[in-house]
Order: C-alpha cells, then sequence, then structure tokens
C-alpha cells in the first residue's frame, strides 16, 4: 500500500510568538516549529496501515528549505521517503496554491491514499485536503477519528462524530482522507529512526513564485500578535463582612438561587 502525507511546519503551539521587525514573519530564533498535532496523527496513521499492509509512507510539504527539519521528523518515526516542495522563507501561502503544489506530488505517485490533518493550528483554512481531492479527482472524508481499510477489496471505512451522531462513510480507493488528533497515539521516534533520517535523501522541488501564490488566493499585510486576556480580580471583602457580597456574586452566576 502506498501512502502519501501532506504535512506542514508550524509554530510550536504554546510557545511565545515574537515576529520579525517587518511583523512579516515569525522570528525562528525565538519560536520552535513542529508539524500540527492532526498532521502526527496521520503520519502515524499511515505508518500503522504500511505495518499492517506493506507498502510505503511519503511525506510531503510545501515551505522553505528549513521544513526539511519536520521532514527528517516523520522520517525518524518510520516514513519511507520524503518531498520538499521548497518556497522562499517567509512566503506565506493559501489553501488553493498549497493544494495546486501538493497535487503535483500526489499526481505523479501511484497512491493508494493520501492523508492530511484536518486543518493547520496556524491558519485553521480546513480547505486543503478538500481541494486537493477536487483537483485528483479522488473521494474525500474529512474530520475523520477512525480509519479502517480493506486493501485486497479496494475500499476504507472512514468514521467521524458530528454533533453527537457517528457518522461512516465508504470510500473507494484511491481516496482522500483528512484525520484528527485523537484517532491514535503517535509513537515516539527510535534512536535508529533519528539516524536514519538524517542520513535519508530528501527530494525537492520548486514550489510556487510569489507573484503566483499571491495571484492564487492570498497575500500577506502583516502578522500581528493578539493581546493578551487581561485579568482582573476584584477583592469582595474581609472575614464575614465578605459573605453577602459572595452570595451575590452566586447568585448572578445561578449557582445559588
Amino acid at each position: 500500500m502506498e501512502i502519501l502525507v501532506c504535512v506542514k511546519r508550524v509554530p510550536t503551539v504554546g510557545g511565545a510568538i515574537t515576529l520579525t521587525a517587518d511583523r512579516r514573519a515569525i522570528d525562528a530564533l525565538a519560536s520552535g516549529f513542529t508539524i500540527s498535532p492532526h498532521e502526527e496523527c496521520a503520519v502515524e496513521e499511515a505508518i500503522r496501515l504500511v505495518e499492517r499492509f506493506g507498502g510505503s509512507v511519503t511525506v510531503v510539504t510545501l515551505g522553505p528549505a528549513a521544513a526539511e527539519e519536520q521532514l527528517r521528523a516523520c522520517l525518524a518515526l518510520g516514513a519511507s521517503g520524503a518531498v520538499l516542495i521548497e518556497t522562499e522563507p517567509g512566503l506565506e501561502v493559501g489553501p488553493i496554491a498549497t493544494a495546486a503544489a501538493l497535487h503535483s506530488v500526489a499526481a505523479e505517485g501511484n497512491f493508494d491514499l493520501v492523508l492530511l490533518g484536518n486543518e493547520a493550528s496556524d491558519t485553521g483554512d480546513y480547505q486543503v485536503g478538500i481541494r486537493l481531492a477536487h483537483l485528483l479527482g479522488r473521494p474525500v472524508a474529512t474530520g475523520i477519528k477512525a480509519l479502517a481499510v480493506d486493501d485486497a477489496a479496494g475500499w476504507a471505512s472512514a468514521s467521524r462524530a458530528y454533533r453527537g451522531v457517528l457518522e461512516t462513510f465508504a470510500l473507494e480507493l484511491p481516496c482522500v482522507v483528512t484525520v484528527k488528533e485523537g484517532i491514535n497515539l503517535p509513537r515516539y521516534p527510535s534512536l535508529p529512526g533519528r539516524l536514519r533520517a538524517k542520513r535519508a535523501a530528501i527530494t525537492r522541488v520548486p514550489g510556487p513564485e510569489p507573484a503566483a501564490a499571491a495571484a492564487a488566493d492570498v497575500r500577506m499585510a502583516s502578522l500581528r500578535v493578539p493581546d493578551a486576556p487581561k485579568k482582573q480580580a476584584t477583592v469582595l471583602g474581609q472575614g464575614a463582612e465578605a459573605v453577602p457580597a459572595l452570595v451575590n456574586v452566586l447568585v448572578e452566576l445561578g449557582v445559588v438561587s
């Protein structure tokens, strides 16, 4: 079974975000980078399927040369090959141009299954998987939390919970599936895997030109770090004197009546 997993280099969740002086990029010296949690689960799901049915896992990303770090992290987990669609540093590529670039790789390979995270943790577009499937002319299921594949029969069963209802889709292979965090528990890379990843060759292909990327769907104006939410504390009183004020607050909150 041949599987392609699309990943994205994103700032580390929970880390402090510092912008460059021109406010058009994240300062890489102050922020770490990783792949989105949904994509970590997509890589894990692909490796598990290949361990069961045989075949190989290829990871692909669209990003600057520094995104090689994220590809090697996926190789350390067990992916067999990696493709970097290289863009200029700081170039913001929207979902339309991203899907088109990924299509150039996905269409050339004989992939039975294309996996993506449901959305990137930085932009949250929720679009790339659907747009890629449309370009490939393949069925797609999104937001998936359980995936079963019958390689011999050429079908996949994908399930998700929606408003308290379990939905299950039958998709004919080849197909595209976007998965959500929680579909599995991603493994940690082994020491031999890390050493193998350091030596592994990464295929590099040119990405979209800045003008083409901007014309497709998005143009970077500037970035802004949102203001931290303000915290406010009100002193209700001291000792027994604070009891009436406390009761009033509990009534307002509906805790007591």
